[in-house]
């Protein structure tokens, strides 16, 4: 069984997740920084990798842009997140074709299978698996 998350890049995710917890109610969950990621750039450590937003029942997600312009249609991100990697590799894998893969499905160093697919609708995909507990 998948989770679905809609995944939001932002200029500024931490004020636009505020701005989303203030309209709806609910919390900002967690909040993971290019920093925390192994050999982050300095000009990207304080950038939003991953804000996670609970308002209600809907979970949320978002991150600062650190590459590319914002531009509407290339800021939200359909997410899809499986239980097992077969099923994340197949979903990826038909998304692909006719489509363009933008960052390949692979073992993450946050203990989870991540890859990002445009389908061909232009329809911008990110496959993932639940995170493996890491000792």
């Amino acid at each position: 069984m998948a989770k679905h998350y809609t995944y939001f890049f932002s200029e500024d995710a931490r004020s636009q997740a505020a701005f989303y917890v203030q309209v709806f109610g609910g919390e900002i969950v967690s909040v993971m920084t290019h920093g925390d990621m192994p050999g982050a750039r300095e000009d990207l450590k304080n950038k939003v990798l991953l804000l996670s937003v609970m308002a209600g029942e809907v979970h949320f997600l978002r991150c600062d842009e650190a590459f590319n312009p914002i531009q509407r249609g290339n800021n939200i991100y359909q997410v899809m997140e499986f239980t097992s990697d077969a099923e994340a590799h197949a979903v990826f894998d038909k998304l692909a074709d006719g489509g363009k893969v933008l960052h390949p499905l692979k073992a993450e160093f946050w203990g989870a299978l991540f890859g990002q697919v445009e389908d061909k609708f232009g329809v911008l995909w990110m496959i993932t698996t639940e995170a493996k507990q890491q000792n």
